[in-house]
Order: structure tokens, then sequence, then C-alpha cells
């Protein structure tokens, strides 16, 4: 099938950044509720490993939107070449600090560290990126605690937008444990945002357009810059672009620019409803945290999340 060209954008382009700073607004006024109920402040602690820069960008973002919820930020930062012992170590004296409610751990780790003894590590009642397995099995139950902050997020902006996603047919690419998999949990629970049917698409997919082409709705991870082209959407979907990807631009200071999974050019003029990259899932992230540390904090004064 041709591509189209590329003229005027058609598609209304979802807002991440203002539908987060409502969502952030939203958090600052409950924290500060809970903190005169209770007397208790929200602690986050972010652990780092290395020097990243994106990471360390990332971190940076998580501290200041703490800071203005009215939730004590900190990081743990730990050499690139701590061995997983050290890291461990760490874990286990915030997860035995009663300040801090909250600690994720910021991935990706360094190829020497095992990931998987990284997270489980982490107190499950502490563990606000929701990937600790007691916490993935709650998810995947129907009954979770804290869920994953991107797929959370992403199900927050179809909210906000009105996307009708009851008998939906969702089509994600990326089966990752960060995204593709609690994406397809969440969006098969009943409830607002959900109640749809999924499919996850993957590397293993054969002819992945034909499945694209009849998204609903097409969450796209897959961690490949402009993958998904226009003629590989169903006109009128709905279009979620998770990636975030680095190109060459010799036209830019910094000599790169940054750009989705989704060809965004190309799909706009075919879906009815887009994120762009920059300023659409990403900062719904951090959103998403903030009020996953908010419930973890509740949990820890009342034994229930949502009690305070």
């Amino acid at each position: 099938m041709p591509r189209p060209e590329v003229h005027e954008i058609a598609a209304r382009i979802i807002d991440g950044k203002a539908i987060a700073a409502r969502v952030r607004a939203g958090v600052a006024q409950d924290v500060a509720g809970f903190t005169r109920a209770t007397g208790v402040v929200p602690g986050l602690a972010v652990v780092l490993v290395g020097d990243d820069p994106a990471s360390v960008t990332y971190v940076s973002a998580k501290e200041k939107a703490s800071r203005e919820a009215g939730i004590a930020g900190s990081s743990v930062i730990l050499p690139a070449e701590s061995p997983q012992a050290d890291v461990l170590a760490a874990l286990r004296r915030l997860n035995a600090d009663r300040s801090v409610h909250g600690i994720l751990v910021q991935l990706p780790l360094p190829s020497a560290l095992d990931p998987a003894e990284v997270v489980a590590a982490i107190d499950p009642s502490k563990d606000v990126d929701g990937l600790h397995p007691f916490n993935y099995g709650l998810l995947l139950a129907g009954t979770p605690r804290f869920v994953p902050a991107t797929p959370s997020g992403i199900q927050r902006l179809l909210i906000e937008e009105g996307v009708e996603t009851s008998g939906a047919h969702v089509v994600i690419c990326g089966r990752s444990n960060i995204v593709g998999r609690p994406m397809a949990a969440l969006m098969l629970r009943r409830g607002p945002g959900a109640n749809a049917t999924v499919t996850v698409c993957h590397t293993g997919t054969r002819d992945l357009p034909s499945f694209t082409r009849q998204a609903d709705i097409l969450i796209v991870a897959i961690g490949r810059p402009q993958a998904v082209r226009g003629d590989m959407v169903r006109p009128g979907a709905v279009v979620v672009d998770v990636g975030v990807n680095r190109v060459a631009d010799r036209s830019r200071r910094s000599g790169f620019r940054l750009v989705g999974d989704v060809a965004f050019d190309e799909v706009a003029q075919v879906a009815s409803l887009i994120t762009p990259v920059p300023g659409g899932v990403g900062p719904m992230t951090i959103a998403m945290l903030l009020e996953n540390t908010l419930a973890a904090a509740r949990y820890a004064v009342s034994g229930k999340a949502g009690s305070v």
C-alpha cells in the first residue's frame, strides 16, 4: 500500500503536557490534604546507577516534579561499576527508612547488574514503579495496587480525551515488562479506560501491518524510530506513541532531535488522535509516578492505599 503524502496534520494532537499538569496539580492538592491530616510528608527515593545522560535527565525531572507536588524527593546515586551487592544494600536501607514511601530504580541498569533481582529487592509496598513480581501479579489478577506509570499514564490520556475503550480493539506493539505487558493487562480490566479487546504484537509477529491496521487504538512501544508508517494505520484510529529515539539532525545545536516509534507526519494524516514526541506520553509517566507515591504513603499510614 502506498504511503500517504504529507500535508497539513489532520489528527487532533493529544496534549500530554497539559493533561499531566492537571494531574500533578491534583496530586499536589491531595498531598497537602494528606499531610495536614496525618503529619506525614510522602517520600520518593530514586536509585540511579551510573551516569547515563538520559537517565540523569529523567531523575532530575522526577525530583523537580516531586518538590512541586509537596513530595520529599531524594536520589541515591551509585557508580556505574557498583556490584550487585551494593545496589541491593542501598535498597535494603531504603526499605527500612520510614520516611521513604516510594522507591524507584531508574532503568536501564548497567549490563553487569541483574535487573530482575534488583526490582525484586524493593519492598512491594514501596514499589511505585509497579514492577515487583508481587505487584505485577496483582495487576494480572485485576486487583492492582501500583500500576506501572507509563501504562497508567496512557490510560489516563485516553480517559481525559474521551476515547471510548469499551469493546474497542487495542493493538499494542511491544511486550516489555515496563509498557507492553502491563498495558495489555490494564486494558483488559473492566472499568473506565479499559474493557477492550487486546492484541499484543512483538518481534515474532508475522505481517505486523495486518494487525496494526485493525486497531481502533494503536499503542506503539517498540524502540525503533518511526517504524510505524502511515499506511500501517486504520483511518480514524487513535495512536499513542510511547517511543523516544534520538536521530541525527545537523540543524540542531545538540546534533539530534527526538522522534517517536511512529512516523508522526504520515500517521497524523490518517489518525483521529495522536500523541506527539516529545510532549505526549512522557509527561504523564512522571505524573502517575507521583500518584503512586501518594498511594504508597497512604498505604504506609493506614494499610490501605485509598483510605486517607
